[in-house]
């Protein structure tokens, strides 16, 4: 792993108080051929407080990982973005230059447990060396520092088996290669590496993607547990609401790139449920509910109605659902709500 530059000097501007992560209006869209656009994200707007965990659902192509991209500078090169994204020392991600995100902010700052594990895998380096590498570049000070611990290679060496360890990371395969895991093996891994520096926002990117549910009931605890520090926080996409259930303070759902609700997890999940017939769809698309799935499909982001755009999956929807876009007003975007 190279060493980037110093990084420049960035304006910051402090968050309200307490908040680990501040996201006001963030919007990505994505310049195509032709002058068109995609919107991939519109107006997302929410707070992460120390000890939180805010999980972010919906159907796939709804605009989470994009999301999630954003507040790591790694969006690609036809991207433009909007609003702020403040971590609590006030610097805001969207503003940072590459040298910032790359040296101070991507591993110690923000750990990620991203989508496609094996992509961000080195084929030709073992899973151990993978975590010894991280270790070594997050906490090399810390290893130096501990006297009477034995060489610095066992606590290299220890440190990386205990990272793997709090991942439900299998000691056994430590030494095998990327192309040898399962893809459940490879999300423990990724898992592992996102854990090591102990960073203060934690962004888990459907980290239960290929585990059984035993394991995902261990993953998810696990990635709650980080937040047990007061200044830690965790950022959980997934479409898995069990999992979210699990271990959610609150409930974000994403449709068509924008958040139509926000709302505590024990009302979401419990009374009085969820507001926008969306997110009651969702929740009634479960097997252990009315397992019916939502008719239809979320609309493409190049093309987006000018009214709402669960509008033509809707029971409720009326001429006015389809004229006018609903804002998010007291945690729900809906016009019958």
């Amino acid at each position: 792993m190279t060493t980037p530059p110093p990084a420049a000097t960035v304006p910051v501007e402090k968050p309200p108080a307490g908040a680990v992560l501040d996201v006001d209006r963030l919007s990505v869209r994505f310049r195509m051929r032709g002058g068109r656009h995609v919107e991939a994200v519109t107006g997302a707007t929410f707070r992460l407080g120390p000890g939180e965990c805010l999980a972010l659902v919906g159907e796939s192509g709804c605009g989470k990982s994009v999301l999630a991209s954003a507040l790591l500078g790694l969006l690609p090169a036809n991207a433009e973005t909007a609003g702020s994204a403040r971590l609590a020392d006030g610097l805001d991600l969207l503003a940072a230059d590459e040298t910032t995100l790359a040296r101070t902010v991507r591993g110690r700052r923000i750990g990620l447990v991203p989508q496609s594990p094996a992509a961000h895998l080195t084929p030709v380096r073992t899973v151990r060396s993978h975590l010894e590498e991280t270790v070594r570049e997050l906490t090399g000070k810390a290893l130096r520092g501990r006297r009477g611990a034995g060489p610095r290679g066992a606590r290299l060496r220890a440190a990386a088996e205990e990272a793997a360890a709090r991942a439900i990371f299998p000691e056994s395969h430590l030494d095998r290669y990327p192309h040898e895991l399962s893809g459940g093996l490879a999300q423990r891994a990724a898992t592992a590496l996102a854990l090591v520096g102990d960073a203060p926002l934690l962004l888990a990117d459907e980290p239960t993607t290929g585990l059984d549910r035993d394991l995902v009931h261990r993953t998810v605890d696990e990635l709650r547990a980080h937040t047990r520090y007061a200044d830690r926080a965790l950022l959980m996409i997934t479409h898995d609401l069990t999992a979210a259930q699990r271990i959610a303070d609150t409930v974000a759902v994403m449709y068509a790139g924008r958040i139509v609700e926000i709302a505590p997890a024990e009302a979401f999940f419990g009374a009085p449920g969820p507001r926008h017939p969306y997110a009651r769809g969702l929740l009634d698309a479960l097997p252990e509910r009315a397992f019916t799935p939502i008719p239809g499909a979320p609309p493409e982001l190049g093309a987006l109605p000018a009214g709402c755009a669960f509008a033509a999956r809707c029971a409720l929807a009326d001429a006015s659902c389809r004229a006018d876009r609903p804002p998010l007003t007291e945690g729900v975007a809906c016009h019958h709500a």
